[in-house]
């Protein structure tokens, strides 16, 4: 699938409305992240999608582990993201009514191969597990997409299920000539081309190319 996914729209922040907890379904957002309309009777709760700051890391580091457990840290894709920051402009959270960061999803840049075309790897995307059902994680993915997209990236990586992710545009149709840096199931390695045809011949180890962490300086006692 090539071009901006169907459905996703860009914008600097992004807010619309849930069910209550516990809903067993929600409603598909609108293109432009519209309310989604909770049945009558049921209760509504305020979400917004926001830029990840410096003062998320510690929620966002609870959340994931919340939501995906220790070992988390353990994947392959864990091994592209360790010691780099994100890419530019792509770390969101979504925040409720209170402030609190109940998700969150990071992009980052990668290269295809030795000496291959950029790429962005997704992960990971995680929700409040008592927010589980209500439309939240469906919502983040389409934002993320589409400011991918405005920022001019070709393609997007994840490891993921492709029932979910398909929905998304993602698939493994062209991955086959690719591999993560680690054990991983390879029918879960899954891609979206943004640009056309920006895949074509993609091949090799998937390689961390992002922004490396600035080391903390070395402090010595008197």
């Amino acid at each position: 699938m090539a071009g901006r996914p169907e459905g996703v729209a860009s914008a600097a922040s992004t807010s619309f409305a849930i069910r209550g907890v516990g809903a067993s379904r929600a409603a598909t957002p609108s293109v432009a992240f519209g309310d989604i309309s909770p049945s009558r009777g049921e209760s509504v709760r305020a979400i917004v999608i926001v830029a990840e700051t410096a003062a998320d890391i510690a929620s966002r580091e609870a959340l994931l582990d919340d939501a995906m457990g220790p070992m988390r840290r353990k994947k392959s894709s864990e091994k592209l993201r360790r010691g780099r920051r994100p890419s530019e402009g792509l770390a969101f959270v979504v925040r409720d009514a209170a402030g609190a960061v109940v998700g969150t999803v990071r992009l980052w840049d990668v290269r295809l191969g030795e000496g291959g075309p950029a790429a962005l790897l997704l992960g990971p995307l995680a929700v409040d597990p008592a927010l589980k059902n209500a439309g939240i994680g469906s919502a983040l993915m389409r934002h993320a997409l589409a400011e991918a997209a405005r920022l001019g990236h070709a393609a997007i990586l994840l490891v993921g299920d492709a029932p979910y992710y398909g929905r998304f545009g993602f698939s493994a149709d062209k991955t086959g000539s690719l591999a993560m840096p680690g054990p991983y199931e390879r029918h879960r390695l899954l891609a979206l081309e943004l640009v056309e045809g920006a895949l074509d011949g993609a091949h090799g180890t998937v390689k961390a190319a992002g922004r490396k962490l600035k080391a903390l300086p070395l402090t010595f006692a008197a």
